[in-house]
């Protein structure tokens, strides 16, 4: 493969769209022989195959290890895989619909809807007294603190012990880098434990004590035998406090930086906030994907562009390339917030579409709202750092003057 596609390059990382559209240019798939994976660049082909259930998250509902012609991972990695492995992002059918079944009537319409105020409560709040200190770093101050915050009262996790959260999410979250190294393995393993011990405390708190949140609703279901193995139950609250806070962090820091580099988008925004928020959340979600890529395994001999993609094998679905495909949008390399016809699939799609997503999009429109109201002249302070990530894609810091 000749494309520029390099993504531990930190020019890549910098800018990898215009790597994407030689990518889209040159062919429907390119086998990618760093990660034997076959990457797929076109929003037609993405969008088909998250829906394609000859693919799958996992294989080993279907076949073991040495069937699929995979490496079982190393006896020392095992806490992260239970970890990992019994939520239900990493699951197929019928598990995966049991456990998304439970988990749904957490993020009913209505549910989600009574939580708006609690959000923009909160967003205000950071945003005032991050106002009131002369600004800083955006990402630390309003972007970590507001999904962390959310998803962690949904769960019932003591306000006290939030500040635990996001380190354990983030040595967790890098293993799904592409090729992780050992030591980006040795912490996601002892976050997995010190993550697993936490939540089981939590847990029997809970059954002592239970009270309104989701955790309490896990246990009352899995008491009442309704298919819910405990692993499973830590399992899901780990997914959902890392994924409800992870992809809103970037998101959060990828729009602003977006934003500040289109000051005319930005002055249109500031100009009508109630009109344009909407549609901003939904293109800056786009613009600069937050998640750039997402893992299937090949489960049933598929062919993409006349090109045959085996059994056994993994394709990267590569979502920052799609949400910049011109034969879905017109001129995706501008950021344009009035933008009506928008199917990007930065939350994915099929049976695996985020079930967070209505949640992320009120945190999204909260804080921004919260930042044009009671900082309107918010301005970058320094040029940001790049995170050395290529799959979640975000900032260092964000620091800014108001």
């Amino acid at each position: 493969m000749d494309a520029p596609f390099d993504p531990w390059s930190p020019d890549f990382l910098t800018d990898p769209y215009p790597a994407y559209a030689t990518l889209r240019e040159k062919a429907r798939v390119h086998h990618y022989p760093p990660t034997n994976q076959w990457l797929i660049p076109h929003h037609e082909d993405v969008s088909a195959l998250l829906r394609d259930r000859r693919l799958g998250r996992t294989y080993l509902h279907r076949f073991t290890h040495e069937e699929f012609g995979r490496t079982p991972p190393p006896p020392e990695h095992e806490p992260f895989h239970v970890l990992n492995d019994n939520g239900m992002l990493d699951l197929e059918a019928p598990a995966h619909t049991r456990i998304r079944r439970l988990v749904a009537k957490a993020f009913t319409p209505r549910t989600v809807e009574r939580l708006r105020g609690y959000v923009e409560e909160l967003a205000d709040r950071l945003v005032r007294d991050f106002v009131a200190d002369g600004g800083g770093d955006l990402a630390a101050r309003i972007a970590e603190p507001l999904p962390v915050a959310v998803i962690a009262e949904m769960l019932g996790v003591p306000e006290a012990d939030r500040h635990l959260l996001r380190p354990w999410s983030a040595d967790i979250c890098g293993m799904y880098e592409l090729n992780p190294s050992e030591e980006t393995a040795a912490r996601a393993v002892r976050a997995s434990l010190a993550f697993t011990a936490y939540l089981e405390e939590l847990i029997d708190a809970r059954r002592a004590r239970p009270g309104d949140d989701l955790i309490s609703g896990l246990i009352a279901a899995y008491e009442d035998g309704d298919s819910l193995s405990e692993q499973e139950m830590i399992s899901t609250c780990v997914l959902l406090l890392n994924a409800g806070h992870e992809a809103t962090v970037n998101a959060t820091v990828n729009g602003w930086h977006a934003l500040f580099r289109h000051p005319d988008q930005l002055a249109a925004l500031r100009a009508d906030p109630a009109g344009l928020v909407p549609t901003a959340v939904e293109e800056l979600l786009r613009y600069d994907t937050p998640l750039q890529l997402f893992e299937r395994w090949v489960l049933e001999d598929i062919e993409v562009g006349g090109v045959r993609i085996p059994r056994g094998a993994e394709v990267a679905l590569l979502f920052g390339s799609a949400n910049h495909d011109p034969a879905v949008f017109d001129a995706p390399g501008e950021l344009d917030i009035t933008r009506a016809d928008n199917p990007h699939i930065s939350f994915s799609a099929g049976i695996h579409y985020c079930i967070g997503a209505p949640l992320a999009r009120i945190e999204l429109a909260a804080s921004l709202r919260a930042l044009l109201r009671r900082a309107p002249r918010l301005a970058l302070a320094a040029e940001p750092v790049r995170r050395p990530n290529f799959v979640m894609r975000g900032l260092t810091e964000l620091l800014v003057d108001v």
